[in-house]
């Protein structure tokens, strides 16, 4: 027997041991026999005495998490055998039911497996410092998921990598040689590389995309947005019908204008900026216009009499009141209409006319900027990522996001790298809400499970105001009511702190690594119910590639050695003693570095 119990308080009991221990017992098991079988966690040694933090019982031969009871006085103690320690720290390694994780760092041998089901069917977190070791962490697991062999083979898996650096490539890339069937697919924001640029259709987008996209801030600005995504569906059709509800949308903003009180001038020349951009086969500025013996095209009704009045305005008046509809026909207008941002910019800009933008300072003051911000985006490079020639539904495109040379992939890396922060979480966010859509929509539900895999989490999923304005953040809408749709959330950050808290409290599992900051570790600490102030220490100290598991897909929570990735990602820090010091007797061939050096040591040639 070990020792003798002396103390029991709370959750820890005090172990007086009965001889000298010369290896180290911290954080190795130990059971106390008595009525029940408890295991314990040695937690410290002090003065040849044990303390021991309680947690579980074996039942049936099976080691479940918690206690009931706690051991009596008489217990018998003794150290629990490598052998058996296993059945403690790891679950059962079973293909399709576990994924092989690390090793134990206490017991050498003992290899640590987590429950698939429970780790994948609810949203999870992989938390730790720059350098800890995530990268490699989240590239081995999902190497193991798809490298493991036997005939159960991971085909429907759907991962959605969003990687802020492009770190991932590298390790997923070549694993269909692996496993040959399982595929890997990558977009990139790079427009000049040989890879797939990824692409959203523009006439995908619905209020609330556009309006993150635009950065609104206003209610008001919403009931833009909305007007305008109606007018780009009916100005990109065509029919009889449809024709009606054109000449009548320019016919009741002409006459708004018309009839504002405006000087003349500015009426004038606002009636001639609609009809250059919106104009019909029956209303544009060449419409003849017929009169008691003569016919005049209507830019020649816009004179300006030596008074400074429209010298036609009852005649316009008349003119366009005819155009005017009572039943718009709105049953008939599709929605299948494909459409520009160019197309989506010139329906902004004539919702802002007829929402009377021309004629009320307030509307101009709010609105304005989605008008140049639609116009920024549709002159900057960034419109080549909404550049899409067919159309396809939200179903369809998600579909084809996930076939590569028709066949499935598995993992989707999407490499954000090349646009800026505000752009990429833009991105982020749409592509998100796309696959939330699509999966609220399928029968049966919960049937076509997707996970959103979000390197630096920290960067999309924040407290920011989507929630004032659109009454949900999709990150957090996603963490509530993901589980049940089976969209899940993977956030992997370095700033917990950042996150969401909405979002981060409702995933189940954890992998943490080193973490130092302190503000970082209050905040995971009160947030994870398994953490202990014993745990909390021990994450500034550990050492790259070890991190603390959590959660019900684990036995217990316990630390792991993660082995390095095969191949790793690119997530390397940079190699300054190789990368600053060159030997001067040595021609440089690298063209990233000085091509010679001159007598005097001054550099000659930097690239």
């Amino acid at each position: 027997m070990l020792g003798k119990i002396i103390e029991i308080n709370e959750n820890i009991v005090s172990v007086k041991l009965n001889d000298k221990v010369t290896n180290s017992l911290i954080n190795s098991y130990v059971a106390f026999q008595d009525k029940k079988l408890i295991v314990g966690e040695i937690i410290n040694l002090e003065n040849d005495i044990l303390y021991v933090n309680l947690v579980g019982e074996i039942k049936d031969d099976k080691f479940v998490y918690g206690i009931t009871t706690k051991p009596s006085g008489n217990a018998n103690i003794y150290l629990i055998d490598e052998s058996k320690v296993s059945h403690i720290l790891s679950q059962e390694p079973v293909i399709g039911k576990s994924v092989f994780l690390g090793y134990s760092p206490i017991y050498e041998n003992v290899k640590i497996h987590f429950d698939l089901n429970n780790f994948f069917s609810s949203h999870f977190a992989i938390l730790g410092g720059t350098g800890s070791g995530k990268s490699w962490g989240v590239a081995k697991i999902i190497q193991n998921i798809f490298e493991a062999g036997g005939s159960k083979i991971p085909y429907k898996a759907s991962i959605f990598m969003f990687d802020t650096y492009g770190e991932y490539h590298n390790a997923f890339r070549e694993i269909d040689k692996i496993n040959p069937y399982i595929s890997y697919k990558s977009y990139t924001t790079n427009l000049e590389s040989n890879e797939e640029i990824l692409k959203i259709p523009p006439y995908l987008l619905d209020v609330d995309d556009l309006a993150i996209l635009l950065n609104a801030t206003n209610p008001e600005q919403l009931q833009v947005l909305e007007k305008a995504l109606k007018l780009v569906n009916i100005f990109k059709q065509e029919g009889e019908n449809i024709l009606k509800i054109k000449n009548d949308i320019i016919a009741r903003a002409i006459l708004d204008i018309l009839l504002s009180g405006r000087p003349s001038v500015q009426v004038r020349d606002q009636i001639f900026s609609i009809l250059a951009f919106y104009k019909t086969e029956e209303l544009s500025l060449e419409t003849m216009i017929t009169q008691p013996g003569y016919n005049r095209a209507l830019k020649h009704c816009l004179i300006i009499d030596a008074d400074g009045k429209l010298r036609e305005m009852e005649l316009l008046t008349d003119f366009f009141t005819k155009f005017l509809i009572e039943n718009k026909g709105q049953e008939e207008i599709r929605n299948n209409v494909i459409y520009s941002l160019e197309d989506l910019e010139n329906a902004i800009d004539f919702a802002l006319i007829s929402e009377g933008m021309l004629k009320s300072e307030k509307v101009y003051d709010t609105n304005n900027l989605l008008k140049v911000r639609i116009h920024n985006l549709v002159t900057n490079y960034y419109k080549s990522y909404f550049e899409y020639q067919e159309y396809v539904t939200k179903e369809q495109y998600v579909n084809s996001l996930l076939m590569k040379n028709n066949r499935k992939a598995q993992i989707v890396n999407f490499n954000i790298n090349y646009v800026d922060d505000r752009f990429a979480k833009t991105i982020v966010k749409i592509i998100s809400k796309m696959l939330f859509d699509v999966l609220k929509n399928y029968k049966p539900r919960g049937g076509y499970p997707m996970h959103i895999v979000l390197e630096e989490a920290h960067r999309y999923v924040q407290n920011d105001g989507d929630v004032d304005l659109l009454g949900y953040n999709i990150f957090e809408r996603i963490s509530k009511e993901g589980r049940k749709y089976g969209i899940l959330l993977g956030l992997i950050s370095q700033r917990p702190s950042e996150l969401s808290e909405t979002s981060l409290s409702q995933s189940n599992n954890f992998l943490i690594f080193k973490m130092a900051h302190p503000k970082d570790l209050d905040y995971i600490k009160n947030l994870i119910p398994f953490m202990t102030n014993e745990i909390s220490k021990r994450l500034q100290v550990i050492q790259p590639g070890y991190c603390y598991a959590f959660g019900p897909a684990f036995r217990l929570p316990t630390i792991v050695k993660i082995d390095k990735p095969n191949p790793t990602p690119e997530s390397n820090n940079v190699d300054i003693s190789s990368t600053w010091f060159v030997d001067v007797n040595t021609p440089v061939t690298n063209p990233q570095t000085p091509s010679n050096l001159n007598n005097t040591g001054q550099i000659e040639s930097i690239i």
